[in-house]
């Protein structure tokens, strides 16, 4: 019934949710992402978080030097309305009518990365973006040939150890058809409370398969390191607020430990603060440009600089891992690292989110999430919708997932 991509990255469909809510900005919390709408939304590992957005100066954002729009007469939404409660054979929901005419107003806008959110929306948003994404499967899911997908399952988690495997489709949640829902809304659907149960439906191969699963509390910091041989491995989830400071104290960890070679694993990242993105790539270069943001009507315009006197790992054999749901922030720090022929990049084209949104408050705790610029690489390159190619290609299929086979660490291993 539905066919899938042999590599579990060769396709770049706007992945993973719209909540690519890492993005790219400059020095404070607005991000750069992926956005997943991929994307991976890194759906990562709750339930299928999705990922990145630009968030990185609120202060820039909202600051008044973007364009302000005309204004518009609503008189004709008005009527519509008037028409509706007085004809319509039921009860209408008012404060439900007025969020959906925000939310068609700004679809209006035809921009993935552009949308409305309510208060409850808005909540979920930052608690994703902070990594609080409560209790799930343990699941990343994404958008793959224009089904929601399961990309990766993690460790000692539900939804492995039931053997739900990389490549299931995701169908029904408590026999609920979900499979035309976008990832952040078939997120939502897996999450719950702990110890609550979820029914989920999935096709493989053509194939229902159901599982019983019972969500758990996920455990989900944004970087840890491993060490393999000659190699200290770094594998950073996503670019939040405490990202810069906790890969630079793992990094040290490794130096102190008399460690020369690095791998950087942002496989499944959908990005984060771009202020994260900034102190990362600061562990390799030195107050040079890290990312370039800039609207194509010139209102806005900002060039994110490396700190100086912290390239700790400047010099060192590094190797970046990367997939098709790489995105964002994570490849604002591929990307420069690229340019500067820093570090050598391997694996999958990576998602390509070269764009950048701002998070503009609205009342009553809602929030509007709004493309303002897009983001260049330090040689001048806008990745979006195309993409990172790697140094070295290096494919990993559904299969060797599922089998804890990992060709693309192998290959890094032997840099």
């Amino acid at each position: 019934m539905v066919k899938k991509s042999e590599t579990a990255n060769s396709n770049k469909d706007e992945a993973q949710a719209t909540r690519d809510l890492y993005y790219a900005s400059p020095a404070s919390p607005i991000k750069v992402n992926l956005a997943t709408t991929i994307i991976s939304c890194f759906v990562a590992l709750a339930v299928g978080i999705v990922i990145g957005l630009n968030y990185d100066n609120m202060s820039v954002y909202f600051g008044g030097n973007l364009t302000a729009s005309s204004r518009v007469n609503f008189d004709e939404l008005r009527e519509v309305y008037d028409e509706l409660t007085s004809s319509f054979d039921g009860d209408i929901d008012e404060e439900k009518a007025i969020q959906e005419a925000k939310r068609g107003l700004v679809n209006a806008a035809g921009d993935t990365y552009t949308y409305y959110m309510t208060a409850q929306e808005a909540s979920d948003f930052e608690k994703d973006l902070s990594g609080d994404v409560g209790a799930g499967i343990g699941v990343e899911i994404a958008l793959r040939e224009g089904y929601v997908t399961v990309t990766r399952t993690t460790e000692n988690n539900p939804a492995r150890k039931a053997g739900v495997l990389a490549g299931d489709i995701i169908y029904k949640a408590d026999d609920e058809d979900i499979s035309t829902l976008s990832v952040e809304e078939v997120a939502k659907k897996l999450r719950g409370e702990a110890g609550t149960t979820v029914k989920l439906t999935v096709l493989r191969n053509g194939e229902e398969k159901e599982f019983t699963l019972t969500r758990e509390t996920i455990n989900n910091v944004s970087a840890y390191i491993d060490y393999k041989g000659s190699n200290a491995i770094i594998t950073i989830t996503r670019f939040d607020q405490d990202t810069g400071a906790l890969t630079k104290k793992l990094a040290k960890e490794a130096l102190d430990k008399g460690y020369e070679k690095f791998i950087i694993d942002l496989r499944g990242n959908g990005g984060g603060y771009v202020s994260a993105a900034q102190e990362v790539a600061s562990l390799w270069i030195d107050n040079k440009l890290v990312v370039d943001q800039r609207s194509s009507s010139g209102g806005y315009n900002e060039k994110t600089m490396a700190k100086s006197g912290g390239s700790i790992l400047r010099g060192k054999k590094t190797t970046v891992l990367v997939n098709g749901t790489t995105a964002s922030a994570s490849e604002i720090v591929a990307g420069a690292l690229q340019d500067y022929r820093y570090a050598t990049i391997l694996g999958e084209q990576t998602y390509g989110k070269g764009s950048v949104q701002a998070l503009r408050p609205l009342s009553n705790g809602e929030l509007l999430r709004v493309t303002v610029a897009k983001w260049y690489t330090p040689n001048g390159k806008n990745i979006n919708g195309e993409g990172i190619t790697p140094d070295k290609i290096v494919e990993r299929s559904y299969e060797q997932i599922n089998h804890n086979e990992d060709p693309q660490m192998e290959a890094a291993l032997k840099q």
